[in-house]
């Protein structure tokens, strides 16, 4: 079950991809026009956004549509609506001095965020039972290097008792810019993992569980990402695999920017 998650938890960090409706401007400043996705079993999907200045105003995939909303300069909701308008999920963000200090997905759960001294960020993650009693699930902390996410180190709350399980995930980035560089403020969305390193691309992602003792629970797992780049090195085709699962599935992902 916890594998599952773990798998879940990484494949929600490649799907979300963002693009712009404006064209390129002097000093290599690009924003997105179009991302295309295709898996291995040859499934596409596409993703258009709209952007206000380098404000990103909505992002309109084959399956559903997000919009974003800004206050003071800053990220502070995004609501995702199904291709029949549905409501799917809406994301609040909360900050101060300009530093996120809380997530909430209206009814789902809460992350609450601390930044400290060393840079590092601590964090803990809620579950929001009924009349949005806050059960925590997991807290851990955030390691940056040059702005990069670099690790995220979790510890589940919800374990049996007399049992500790934790959860690692670590970053390795190439030294281009990230298709996401120039949108303002999504760097400050610490739960968007990955994506707020804006400044490089992933190239390496590990992921390892381990138990109280010391043992591994799953094995760790490898993803990597291959980029091809244009001439103001942004990307434009991203490729990525994991290592085999216990299913013998190899994943796969090929994502083509269009700027």
């Amino acid at each position: 079950m916890k594998n599952k998650k773990v798998l879940r938890f990484f494949l929600s960090f490649i799907v979300l991809t963002f693009v712009s409706c404006s064209k390129d401007t002097d000093d290599g400043f690009k924003l997105l026009q179009k991302a295309l996705e295709t898996t291995a079993r040859g499934n596409t999907q596409t993703y258009l956004y709209a952007y206000n200045g380098s404000k990103i105003v909505s992002i309109d995939g084959t399956q559903e549509r997000t919009d974003f909303t800004y206050t003071d300069g800053l990220i502070s909701k995004m609501v995702t609506l199904n291709k029949t308008n549905q409501l799917l999920e809406t994301i609040e963000y909360s900050y101060f001095k300009g530093k996120l200090v809380s997530v909430s997905s209206v009814g789902n759960y809460k992350i609450k965020y601390t930044h400290n001294a060393d840079k590092t960020v601590s964090f803990e993650k809620f579950t929001l039972g009924t009349g949005n009693v806050e059960v925590k699930e997991y807290h851990g902390t955030l390691h940056f290097t040059n702005d990069n996410l670099t690790k995220e180190e979790r510890i589940y709350d919800n374990s049996l008792a007399g049992e500790e399980s934790k959860y690692s995930i670590s970053f390795d980035y190439d030294n281009k810019r990230n298709p996401l560089f120039n949108i303002a403020g999504f760097k400050e969305l610490l739960n968007q993992n990955d994506k707020i390193s804006i400044n490089n691309n992933v190239i390496s992602t590990v992921i390892t569980s381990t138990s109280i003792n010391g043992q591994i629970t799953s094995s760790a797992t490898t993803y990597k990402n291959a980029f091809t780049y244009d001439l103001e090195n942004y990307p434009k085709e991203r490729v990525s695999e994991s290592t085999p699962l216990a299913s013998g599935f190899v994943g796969y992902l090929k994502i083509e920017y269009f700027y």
